[in-house]
């Protein structure tokens, strides 16, 4: 059945069709084709491909070559370049001009005293702001930005002085609990595994280690600035009283005994100029 089926259909593909123009008045045969599908095909794809390929020679050795992405050579690319770098220059030029035309009509109508002019260029170069003119946005966003630098003025640079310090994270662990001066938790709680490093937050000297009943080791470091850093429930320090250290230097190691209990992990606290501050806001925990 499937034989029979292929015959069948090689059979009507390949089949003859005659196509005929005839004269109208004399009823005789002018032309008569013989056509089959397969020829109709065959000649639609000849067509088809003599048409690509035209197209293909035209591009490729013609300048239409340039318009297509990644086909553009090196000389065109140049001269694009040149040309672009030609007119921004021209730009430029006839700006210029029109600023230098603006302060000869300025010079006649008075504007601009001639005895305060020592050279048109120079006078060019120094009223081109004015000349340019600026926008209603151009002078808000002016007015706003000139406010801005007079609060900062008024209130200091101390604050982006601040900004620019680096402070190390005192030890691995995420944050348990956060800093909040209203219920006198004056830093932020962190979990630490037992015998995790302690580190300084920055450079300073260690002024003060002790032991208390509650909280292990607390360990107190003075640093520039007037900064201070706090950390409690140490256990073993590494450091004592009066040893300079760096920012990221082991200064202890978590874990301490609380009632017959291990406590894993370590309160930090960061002072400046006798307040307590957020450390969130200096450290990247």
């Amino acid at each position: 059945m499937k034989k029979k089926g292929r015959k069948a259909f090689w059979r009507n593909i390949k089949f003859k069709y005659k196509l005929t123009i005839i004269n109208e008045n004399t009823l005789e045969e002018v032309v008569g084709i013989h056509v089959s599908k397969l020829n109709g095909f065959s000649v639609l794809l000849a067509t088809c491909t003599i048409i690509f390929l035209l197209a293909a020679i035209i591009i490729v050795f013609t300048p239409l070559r340039n318009y297509l992405p990644g086909y553009m050579n090196s000389e065109v690319r140049s001269q694009v370049v040149t040309n672009a770098l030609k007119a921004d220059s021209l730009a430029d030029a006839l700006e210029r001009q029109n600023r230098y035309i603006m302060n000869i009509q300025d010079i006649f109508s008075g504007k601009v005293n001639v005895d305060t002019v020592q050279s048109i260029d120079s006078l060019t170069s120094i009223r081109t702001a004015e000349l340019m003119g600026r926008s209603k946005e151009e002078d808000d966003f002016r007015r706003k930005y000139e406010e801005r630098q007079k609060a900062e003025l008024a209130t200091g640079t101390e604050e982006h002085e601040l900004s620019g310090l680096l402070f190390f994270r005192p030890t691995k662990g995420i944050v348990v609990k956060d800093f909040s001066p209203a219920h006198q938790h004056y830093g932020v709680d962190m979990a630490a595994a037992m015998d995790e490093s302690i580190v300084a937050a920055m450079d300073g000297t260690v002024m003060l280690v002790v032991q208390t009943p509650d909280k292990g080791f607390l360990i107190q470091i003075q640093h520039e600035q007037n900064f201070i850093s706090i950390y409690k429930h140490c256990g073993t320090p590494r450091k004592k009283e009066g040893d300079r250290v760096k920012g990221g230097e082991v200064i202890a190691l978590a874990g301490t005994e609380d009632e017959g209990r291990h406590v894993s992990h370590v309160h930090f606290e960061l002072w400046h100029e006798g307040a307590p501050i957020d450390p969130a806001k200096y450290v990247i925990f």
